[in-house]
């Protein structure tokens, strides 16, 4: 099964901080193939320049990839901004991304705290 991680479920595995994800996420995150949309390696950048964290995106990605076999998603961007047409929910072009990667890749699983996530994927998890 493959289960998509969300920019703060990325950075919480990074710092080794799982107890903040969901007793449902932590299920998906050991049992399921994990990606991440290219789109959370970008916010992931934009935080760093914000210095909201520490470690820019590739060295993070690295890091997931080594310790819990984290992967990018190659899905083809025509295809994920086709599913992101439909998602009027939101203006913020990074929820709209991820979601949308999850939705073009059979309706995969999505960890994510955003309750606005949430109420509008109904594969995600917390």
């Amino acid at each position: 099964m493959i289960t998509y991680l969300d920019t703060n479920v990325a950075v919480w595995l990074a710092e080794g901080n799982r107890q903040r994800i969901g007793l449902a996420g932590r299920g998906r995150i050991e049992s399921d193939d994990l990606l991440l949309s290219p789109m959370v390696l970008m916010e992931l950048e934009y935080l760093l320049e914000i210095q909201r964290i520490l470690l820019p995106a590739r060295d993070l990605l690295t890091k997931l990839a080594h310790e819990i076999g984290v992967r990018v998603c190659g899905l083809d961007f025509p295809s994920i901004v086709d599913a992101a047409l439909d998602e009027k929910w939101t203006r913020d072009p990074f929820d709209r991304i991820i979601v949308a990667q999850a939705k073009a890749n059979g309706l995969a699983w999505l960890v994510s705290a955003d309750t606005e996530i949430q109420s509008h994927y109904p594969r995600t998890v917390w």
